[in-house]
């Protein structure tokens, strides 16, 4: 058996930062773990690495809390995309993510060379890690670009892995499901479509013959309940050159919907790729990141946290900074 890569709870150049404010920090796809056991938020997102706080306004990290096999399919060292952290009851931490193998070519469609991108769950018994595959080689086909898989437990008591499937190759972003087996070791049958972004009544692009459309691509899924029990399903996508999120509603109160589109996006623009959790003083919050450019066209991402309401029949986003 190859030995994995060693592990390090500490920053990829060796040393943390603490005392660091939430808007010094550069990172997509916000998701924040709050642990009653340790007291602590822990916060990572896409590069995999993980921060922690005990108040949501100052951060110590970066951590490197993840371990590879370097003859798995995503190598020694996968790109990582849109990280979370689980918890259900049995006393791990699991980190779903998005691992992508450069070296890896699976697809060509429209002249765009598509690498091995997939979801996948890996375990750790404290929220620092490290964080290693423990189940499954692969949890979905090796022929399909996915991404940004994210955990929910459906109405039948199943566990289930919620994805996109990339519009690089399918040209029409995809929100699928899969069951996950009882310990979140792999998956069990063929994923099924939930919705796809073409369902998007808010979202927008031109089309190769200047003709404005719905956009492709689909990104970021999150499942939430109401406090009335109404199942929903936060998804970003962008408006023309703007990211943008926004909301669905199953009307049968499971994933399989069917899925009905809220016609306008639900948090501000710019804003998007988000996740529920709840604060320890009980109130739920929104983290996401916001999109912009800086003065010289490169992109910022930094995390913001939203007060959110979940107490009648659809998610209420106070926006007020």
């Amino acid at each position: 058996m190859t030995m994995a890569q060693p592990h390090s709870n500490r920053s990829p150049r060796g040393w943390t930062v603490r005392h660091l404010p939430t808007d010094s920090i550069r990172l997509s796809d916000p998701a924040v773990l709050p642990d009653k056991k340790t007291g602590l938020y822990y916060m990572t997102g896409t590069g995999g690495m993980m921060w922690r706080s005990q108040d949501l306004k100052i951060w110590e990290g970066p951590f490197r809390v993840t371990e590879f096999e370097p003859n798995s399919w995503m190598g020694p060292h996968p790109m990582i995309w849109a990280a979370e952290l689980h918890q259900t009851g049995d006393g791990y931490y699991y980190f779903f993510a998005t691992f992508t193998n450069q070296a890896v070519k699976i697809d060509s469609v429209r002249g765009n060379v598509i690498e091995r991108r997939a979801s996948q769950v890996l375990r750790a018994d404290n929220p620092m890690g490290p964080y290693r595959a423990f189940g499954d080689a692969a949890y979905l086909p090796a022929n399909r670009p996915t991404l940004d898989g994210t955990y929910w437990r459906d109405a039948d008591g199943k566990p289930y892995m919620v994805f996109c499937g990339e519009w690089l190759q399918n040209w029409n972003g995809t929100i699928e499901k899969i069951e996950l087996k009882s310990d979140l070791s792999g998956t069990i049958g063929e994923p099924k479509v939930l919705f796809r972004a073409s369902d998007s009544p808010w979202s927008r692009e031109k089309d190769d013959e200047g003709r404005i459309t719905w956009n492709k691509v689909t990104d970021g899924p999150w499942v939430f309940r109401t406090a009335t029990g109404r199942l929903g399903m936060l998804w970003t996508s962008w408006i023309y050159d703007v990211y943008t999120q926004g909301v669905a509603y199953s009307e049968s109160g499971t994933l399989d919907g069917p899925w009905i589109q809220e016609p306008e996006p639900i948090t501000p623009p710019g804003f998007g790729h988000s996740m529920l959790f709840q604060r320890f003083d009980g109130q739920w919050m929104m983290s996401v990141h916001h999109h912009s450019k800086d003065a010289h066209g490169r992109t910022i991402r930094i995390p913001h946290f939203f007060e959110v309401d979940l107490s009648g029949d659809k998610l209420i986003v106070k926006t007020q900074k």
